[in-house]
């Protein structure tokens, strides 16, 4: 790997450009390729777009021309692959596509480029074995748009090499991005499992005639969803029972198996299971340092409300979601 890594984006849609701007103001050189020559030039006016508004919003130091000039346009995909140490599938979630694209990518990459698709659900098995590279082909499922939520799922295939792995997690935390493990290859992976067991009880609230659609969303963008922004599921009942998560279990386990059954999910926690979360969250909180972080919670939660009811022009007004996303 050069001194400066190099990016190939295969795909110009959102994703693609989301990547490229993220990889560019990370100070990675980035060559775009897609399968249409009409997508490189919207393409090129979506990231300078992208790039100039982070600027604006003092997420980035640098002059935008200078990150833009990082990225280069290529109609040719062996131009694209020239040097690159890894390279972002950014196609469509159709599986055809995926092994087109990757029996050319294997062909035409470098010896050593780690070959990644952001695949929302497709594990890496069913496409890596349409070449030989298939120990360098992964998943790096990406939250969107990376430039604003870091976190990228790392997923390996069965041929998937530990040295691939490693390098994945090298290079995507150079370009600023936080790398998850998913330690085994299930469709959806753990970003889209998470999103996808709050939506299916938010499409069964709303059939049920329990709430609105906007009910749901204000129950989340005024509750869940302020904490969850800076701490997860398990961080938050931790924080929120005195003798943390496992006091939390044995208060309100026995309520979330009801509600589990009844809509036909039996998932009871379990002592072992309860015991090993619970020990993972002692090794990163240990309960003499509780009371500080319920602080830290509160402080940070202080300075989101700030911020909210600067946006909204009053202290006792919340923020009119459809207003601020215009």
């Amino acid at each position: 790997m050069s001194t400066t890594p190099t990016a190939t984006i295969v795909g110009a849609g959102s994703i693609g450009v989301a990547f490229a701007v993220q990889f560019a103001r990370s100070g990675f050189h980035v060559r775009m390729w897609d399968a249409l020559p009409e997508a490189l030039p919207r393409a090129a006016r979506d990231r300078a777009d992208r790039v100039r508004l982070l600027h604006e919003h003092g997420l980035i130091d640098e002059p935008v021309e200078v990150v833009l000039a990082r990225i280069s346009d290529h109609e040719i995909l062996y131009d694209a692959l020239r040097d690159a140490d890894l390279v972002q599938e950014c196609a469509p979630e159709q599986l055809p596509i995926k092994r087109d694209l990757f029996r050319m990518i294997g062909s035409y990459s470098p010896a050593h480029a780690v070959l990644a698709s952001s695949s929302s659900a497709i594990p890496a098995s069913a496409f890596a074995d349409v070449t030989p590279a298939r120990d360098r082909v992964l998943i790096g499922h990406p939250g969107n748009p990376p430039y604003l939520i870091p976190v990228i799922e790392l997923v390996g295939g069965r041929a998937t090499s530990e040295a691939t792995m490693q390098t994945a997690d090298q290079l995507y935390r150079r370009a600023g991005l936080r790398p998850v493990r998913v330690r085994s290859e299930i469709e959806g992976f753990i970003f889209n499992r998470l999103q996808g067991a709050v939506l299916r009880e938010a499409y069964c609230l709303v059939r049920d005639g329990v709430a609105s659609a906007d009910d749901v969303d204000e129950v989340m963008r005024s509750g869940l969803g302020r904490r969850w922004a800076f701490i997860g599921p398990f961080e938050t009942v931790d924080l929120n029972t005195r003798g943390g998560i496992a006091s939390h279990a044995l208060k309100m386990g026995p309520a979330y198996e009801r509600m589990g059954a009844e809509r036909g999910q039996h998932d009871p926690w379990t002592e072992e299971l309860v015991a090993t979360v619970a020990a993972q969250r002692r090794d990163l909180l240990p309960l003499g340092q509780w009371e500080d972080r319920v602080r830290w919670r509160d402080e940070m939660l202080m300075e989101i409300s700030r911020v909210l009811q600067a946006e909204s022009g009053s202290p006792s007004r919340p923020v009119d979601a459809h207003r601020t996303a215009s």
